[in-house]
């Protein structure tokens, strides 16, 4: 039995009336969407994940985004509230599905948050403040998380809708990063891995033991990635980045129960 899960979500059918915040809206072939998802699916599986997929319908266009429903840790599940009120009836399956797996807490109102604003390096965890993640939400999260002994802290982007459009973690102590986007001071100590600076938004990936995921569209900071000595693996997710998505954005990815109280 696979030790990693990759929650998923399907994409909706009403995928074009996306959530945009710095994207203009352009026609998104919603079938041609449903076939990349698959195939991000496969490569995660291929990665060691064993896929777990909700259903979605049309009155989440943006569900396939799992990622911003929930902040999931060793410890414990956090259930996000969206910033985007029209995405906070999707955290309920969420919610029904990781409670099988962790202790689940939630943000409560006035707080926002997005998983896509949470950066994980360690013990380190960076949460971007946007317009979808306020500080009362990242004040909630604080309380639940140190404890556990994470040490969360406040960064502000810029030109982008989350943190992790800006800069992702590729261990515990490296960040790939677009500096244009993301302060890099607020990552000091760790090792900054830059993006190729004509691809901006390169700086989404997935790491899994070593290994990388990461969009087909940005193949010069995947090169750069390979030259650090990752496996990459590249896949083609166009249709979702039409609705501001990335890899990260389509799965929740943790240990099972049983394997994270071994760590």
């Amino acid at each position: 039995m696979q030790a990693t899960i990759a929650l998923t979500r399907e994409v909706s059918p009403a995928l074009s009336g996306c959530e945009l915040t710095h994207l203009h809206r352009v026609p998104i072939d919603v079938a041609r969407g449903v076939a990349q998802h698959a195939e991000y699916e496969r490569a995660l599986q291929a990665l060691g994940c064993s896929v777990s997929r909700l259903v979605s319908d049309a009155t989440m266009p943006d569900s396939v985004f799992i990622e911003d429903t929930a902040l999931v840790l060793d410890e414990l599940a956090i259930i996000t509230r969206p910033g985007a009120a029209s995405r906070r009836h999707e955290t309920i399956a969420v919610r029904a599905a990781l409670g099988a797996h962790r202790r689940v807490v939630d943000i409560e109102a006035p707080g926002t948050l997005d998983g896509g604003d949470v950066l994980l390096a360690g013990r380190r965890m960076f949460i971007g403040l946007t317009s979808r993640t306020n500080m009362d939400g990242i004040d909630q999260v604080s309380r639940a998380v140190t404890p556990f002994g994470y040490d969360v802290r406040p960064v502000t982007p810029r030109c982008c809708v989350h943190l992790k459009s800006a800069a992702t973690a590729l261990g515990e102590g490296t960040v790939l990063v677009n500096p244009r986007w993301a302060p890099v001071d607020a990552f000091h100590g760790l090792d900054l891995v830059e993006v190729d600076p004509h691809e901006p938004g390169g700086a989404n990936v997935v790491q899994l033991d070593g290994r990388v995921l990461g969009a087909a569209a940005f193949p010069r900071t995947l090169a750069r990635l390979e030259r650090r000595g990752f496996a990459v693996v590249a896949v083609v997710v166009s249709e979702l980045a039409k609705a501001e998505g990335a890899v990260t954005c389509c799965s929740l990815i943790f240990r099972r129960e049983s394997d994270a109280n071994d760590r």
